[in-house]
């Protein structure tokens, strides 16, 4: 077994690999890589075990370095999943020893996997910071409306009885990130690029759709999910503060779900969420299955783990000022912020 760096001959043999391993995620992907890479400059690192001429294991990893974070590896940037996807567990422990390789030879502040799974390796400490949501689509809508809790039942219904009406098409990227700038600016965060999407959108062809919701004329609510071995992901989602009114979030998370049934999709992802925040008691609400994300970092120049969470009482002032910035200067100011916060 062998570690060999990423080249544009590997590309194919990469995403079958991931393609064919359970914990093979989006992120873990090539077309992952391309959107970072043209969305944000980072530079790559990919690495890959190799056995007899087989990839039995990949390391997404990109390095990242700013004035606010320091120098890192990352595994992966502005991803939910990421960290090692091996066949086997010597192809894993041999991925890790490369890679803390490498963060020591680079002299970074730290390398961080995004992993489902924690490694028992004593160098790495673990953050238990988020968990993830997720839930098997009933092909049968009716079914999986009797798994909700009553309270989240009567949400969706409202929206419905407010006259809510989802779309979907690439023709709405507007639309959506107009809805998608107002909702992260109510939150106190900055938001990406248009660029993002787009790159996203050119990567991904069908397998990223975009569902708009609309009260009347007017939309409230957006989501860009991504499609992905039989998973949905509504990955970059938000409402206005009209459509939070008329529970727009419920009735287009529902119409994701039952959409889903319709085209065969096996798994609805609700995403990551901090623990103890608005985001994770919202999911909750929908008798979901929770899964820790046992984050996990190897600490080379930095002496602590970090802690760049919203949460973080050193941020609180900056968030509540965002939230009051005029909006259209949130706009302009928020992709080259949000590339401060991988």
């Amino acid at each position: 077994m062998r570690i060999i760096q990423y080249s544009h001959e590997v590309q194919a043999r990469w995403d079958a690999f991931v393609q064919q391993q359970d914990e093979g995620t989006f992120f873990h992907t090539t077309a992952w890589k391309r959107v970072i890479e043209r969305t944000f400059g980072f530079k790559a690192q990919y690495l890959a075990a190799e056995q007899d001429g087989q990839l039995v294991g990949v390391l997404p990893l990109f390095m990242v370095a700013n004035p606010l974070m320091g120098k890192t590896l990352i595994s992966t940037p502005f991803a939910t999943y990421g960290g090692v996807c091996t066949a086997n567990p010597e192809a894993r422990a041999l991925l890790l020893q490369t890679a803390t390789e490498m963060a020591n030879a680079e002299h970074v502040d730290y390398l961080e996997l995004r992993t489902h799974e924690a490694s028992n390796a004593p160098a790495f400490h673990t953050k238990s910071l988020y968990v993830d949501f997720y839930c098997p689509i009933d092909p049968d809508p009716e079914r999986q409306m009797k798994l909700l809790p009553k309270d989240t039942r009567y949400m969706i219904r409202k929206g419905q009885k407010a006259g809510l009406r989802a779309t979907k098409g690439d023709h709405q990227l507007d639309a959506f990130y107009e809805v998608y700038a107002h909702s992260v600016r109510h939150l106190g965060t900055p938001v990406f690029s248009k660029k993002l999407f787009k790159n996203l959108m050119k990567e991904m062809g069908n397998q990223a759709e975009i569902v708009i919701v609309w009260n009347g004329q007017t939309a409230v609510a957006g989501a860009m999910c991504l499609h992905f071995k039989g998973w949905v992901m509504p990955y970059y989602a938000g409402s206005t503060l009209e459509g939070r009114k008329c529970a727009a979030n419920n009735f287009m998370f529902w119409h994701i779900i039952e959409d889903g049934a319709k085209q065969d999709t096996k798994f609805f992802d609700f995403g990551r969420s901090k623990l103890g925040t608005g985001a994770h008691d919202f999911k909750s609400k929908w008798n979901m299955l929770e899964r820790p994300l046992p984050y996990q970092y190897y600490l080379v120049e930095r002496k602590e783990m970090p802690n760049f969470s919203p949460n973080n009482p050193r941020f609180h002032r900056a968030i509540e000022m965002w939230k009051h910035m005029p909006f259209p200067l949130t706009k302009l100011l928020g992709p080259a912020l949000v590339k401060l916060f991988p």
